[in-house]
C-alpha cells in the first residue's frame, strides 16, 4: 500500500499522474467538534496507480495535489462529491474541473435514487465494500492497515464504476443533462459560507421584514463566532434559539436569558454582549437582499389531489426516462406547479422540461390525463 507522507513523495506522485486520463478521489475528514472540516486522508487512484496521501503528516505541503486536480486535461471522479469539493476549496482554493460525479451520473442513467457507492461498486465492479471502518477516528495516528485498506477501496472500485458509467452515459447521449448538474456543483458560491447569507439555512417561512432583518443579524453573528472559534454552529447557539431571537429580539442580558435554551450567565458574557450589540445594530439595517421563496409567494394553497396527480406523473415520466425522480423535481417544485406558480421552478427548464415539465403543464391545463390500463397507471393525451 502506497502512503504519501512527504512533499517530495507527493511531487513524484503528481508527476506520475500528470498524464492520467482521470483520477478517482475521496477524502476522510472529521467535523464532529469543529466548524471547518479537518482533512485527515486523501485517497487517489488512476488506471494503474492508487495511493493514500496523509495531509496530517508533519511538514507535508499539499500544493502538488491541488495543482494536479486543477489540471483541465484530467477528469476528476468523485462520488457524491460536494463535501470533498468543499474541503478542496477551503484548503487549497481549488474546485476540481472537469468533474464527474458518479452519483449524479448514476441517477441520470437509471440506477435510481439509491445510487450509493456500495450499490454501484456491487453492481458495476462486482465488489463488496467493507464498511466496518466507517466510524473510524481518521485524525488518530497510527491508522491500522485495515482502516487504510477500507479508505483506499473508496477509490480503487471507483475506477471501474467511472469507466462503466462513462460508457453508459455516452450510450444514452445524456452528457448535457449531467453537465447542468455538475455546473451547479462547481459553483464557488456553494462553498463560500458567507456569514451574511447564513440566515438562508434556517429557511424562514415569513416575509415579515422586521423578523428577517433580525434573523439575518443573529445568524451572521453566530456564523462569524463559529468560524472564528472553529466550532459547530449549534455549539454557539441552536437554530431554534435564533428563530426565537428574531421573533422577539431581547434588549438586555436578562431578556436574552429568558429565551429557551440560552444558558444561564450567557447574557452577561462577552459573547452575550456581542450578540446583543448585533441585535441592536440590526434595528437600522435593511431586510436581507434575498427573500425566501417559500409559501409566502403562494396566492393559493395547492390542491392535494393536484399534488398527487403531479407526483404520479413525475414517477411515470421518471420511470420511462430511467432517471431518479428527485433529480427531476422536488416536493417544493411539485407544490408550486400544483399552485400554478411556475417562476423559478427548475423542473420547467433544460432537460427536466423535456422529461417532465412540459407534461406537468399539460396535465394541469387538462391536455393530459392519468388513467388505468391493465391495472397500470398510464398517461393519456386528451383530444381538443
Amino acid at each position: 500500500m502506497r502512503i504519501i507522507e512527504t512533499t517530495a513523495d507527493l511531487q513524484n506522485l503528481a508527476q506520475e499522474l500528470a498524464t492520467a486520463p482521470y483520477v478517482a478521489l475521496d477524502t476522510e475528514f472529521m467535523r464532529d467538534s469543529t466548524y471547518w472540516p479537518k482533512l485527515c486522508l486523501i485517497q487517489i487512484a488512476a488506471p494503474d496507480v492508487a495511493a493514500i496521501i496523509d495531509p496530517m503528516a508533519e511538514g507535508i505541503d499539499l500544493t502538488p495535489f491541488f495543482e494536479l486536480i486543477a489540471k483541465p486535461e484530467i477528469i476528476k471522479v468523485l462520488h457524491a462529491g460536494r463535501q470533498d469539493i468543499e474541503i478542496f476549496w477551503h484548503t487549497g482554493r481549488v474546485i476540481p474541473d472537469p468533474l464527474f460525479d458518479t452519483q449524479i451520473v448514476a441517477m441520470v442513467c437509471g440506477f435510481g435514487e439509491a445510487a450509493s457507492y456500495e450499490t454501484l461498486a456491487r453492481k458495476l465492479a462486482q465488489a463488496d465494500v467493507d464498511k466496518s471502518a466507517r466510524f473510524t477516528d481518521w485524525a488518530r495516528r497510527p491508522l491500522t492497515r485495515r482502516q487504510l485498506e477500507y479508505a483506499l477501496a473508496d477509490v480503487t472500485h471507483l475506477r471501474v464504476v467511472y469507466e462503466k458509467l462513462s460508457a453508459e452515459l455516452a450510450r444514452t447521449g445524456r452528457a448535457s443533462w449531467v453537465a447542468e448538474e455538475i455546473a451547479a456543483l462547481k459553483s464557488e458560491e456553494l462553498y463560500a459560507l458567507d456569514p451574511t447569507l447564513a440566515w438562508k439555512r434556517l429557511k424562514p417561512r415569513t416575509a415579515n421584514k422586521r423578523f428577517l432583518t433580525a434573523l439575518a443579524a443573529v445568524a451572521e453573528w453566530r456564523e462569524r463566532e463559529a468560524q472564528a472559534r472553529d466550532v459547530p454552529r449549534n455549539r454557539v447557539l441552536k437554530d431554534e434559539v435564533l428563530l426565537e431571537l428574531a421573533a422577539s429580539p431581547p434588549e438586555d442580558g436578562d431578556a436574552l436569558e429568558r429565551i429557551r435554551a440560552v444558558p444561564k450567565g450567557f447574557g452577561a458574557s462577552k459573547m452575550g454582549r456581542s450578540l446583543l450589540d448585533a441585535i441592536a445594530a440590526a434595528k437600522n439595517n435593511p431586510p436581507p437582499a434575498f427573500v425566501p421563496d417559500m409559501n409566502r409567494h403562494r396566492h393559493r394553497d395547492p390542491s392535494p389531489a393536484a399534488v398527487d396527480l403531479l407526483k404520479t406523473l413525475l414517477r411515470l415520466r421518471a420511470e420511462h426516462a430511467r432517471v431518479a425522480p428527485r433529480l427531476i423535481a422536488n416536493a417544493e417544485d411539485i407544490e408550486r406547479l400544483a399552485a400554478g406558480e411556475d417562476e423559478g421552478v427548475a423542473a420547467l427548464t433544460g432537460w427536466r422540461r423535456e422529461v417532465f415539465g412540459k407534461d406537468a403543464i399539460a396535465l394541469r391545463n387538462g391536455q393530459l390525463a392519468i388513467a388505468l390500463e391493465n391495472n397500470e397507471a398510464v398517461v393519456v393525451e386528451l383530444e381538443d
